[in-house]
């Protein structure tokens, strides 16, 4: 794992204002990032990890605290960092093709010529396993299909930190585990940087160089980080009879059981 710093979280804090006053978000977020490293942000609903994913993101702006990527300040969205949300967000009356060309073309169109801008497209569905899927249109595929058009689309971009908020959260266990596998192929192949938002403790050990535990909110924080000493490439049949990956699953259960007994406990 590379140990340069990519993405810096500094002191962020997030307050929203409301009907009924003012909601404290997150408190005193402090996160490094390495260059090639996968985060996994866990924790119970609504102790912010959409909300931090969305400041990485620059979607919306902390109220407080400084966030840098690759050693500029986060000022908004930007095509360097890719996102990837629960749901596919397709536009319905293009092919899959056509929705991630749509993205190239926006990225690379001002310096490249259009069979450039299609090889790349190309490049990106093929990277998912669905070349022959290039002319359909997302009602003709499966949501599990229509998850990779979306992580095409976010890779083709060719972005230095790729971006998911439970992508897979909505799909059934056979194809999430299908993608859970995809994924790790492709983030071996591109080594990217992937800070990615979870439920699901199995998917964060399986996945993560590191997984960050969040607390409850409101005026959430990171309560614990843990890292995963587990080598790459994993095999998640080999990984269900490792007791080290066990130690791991347990940790983080242990974790998030504490926090739902005793949500108020102080960070450690």
């Amino acid at each position: 794992m590379a140990a340069k710093k990519f993405i810096e979280v500094r002191g962020a804090e997030m307050v929203f204002e409301t009907r009924k006053g003012r909601f404290h978000a997150l408190r005193n977020i402090n996160l490094t990032v390495a260059q090639g490293e996968f985060i996994t942000l866990i924790g119970h609903s609504g102790c912010g990890k959409s909300t931090l994913l969305n400041l990485i993101a620059g979607l919306t702006e902390a109220t407080d605290g400084a966030l840098i990527c690759a050693g500029r300040e986060i000022d908004g969205p930007s095509p360097e960092r890719g996102v990837v949300f629960q749901n596919h967000s397709l536009l319905p009356w293009l092919s899959c093709f056509d929705n991630v060309y749509l993205a190239v073309e926006r990225v690379f169109g001002a310096r490249e010529d259009r069979n450039k801008l299609r090889e790349r497209t190309a490049a990106a569905l093929a990277m998912v396993g669905l070349t022959a899927a290039g002319a359909k249109r997302p009602n003709e595929i499966s949501g599990g299909m229509k998850q990779r058009v979306g992580i095409a689309r976010a890779l083709s971009m060719e972005p230095k930190v790729l971006l998911m908020d439970e992508p897979f959260g909505a799909l059934d266990a056979l194809t999430r585990a299908h993608l859970q596998d995809e994924l790790l192929r492709i983030v071996a192949n591109t080594g990217s940087t992937v800070v990615m938002v979870t439920h699901d403790v199995d998917e964060a050990v399986l996945l993560s160089d590191r997984i960050v535990m969040m607390t409850n909110g409101p005026a959430a924080t990171i309560g614990e980080i843990a890292e995963i000493r587990l080598p790459r490439p994993r095999d998640r049949v080999a990984l269900a009879l490792d007791p080290l990956y066990m130690e791991y699953r347990t940790h983080v259960l242990e974790f998030l059981h504490r926090r739902q007994a005793n949500p108020m406990r102080a960070v450690a």
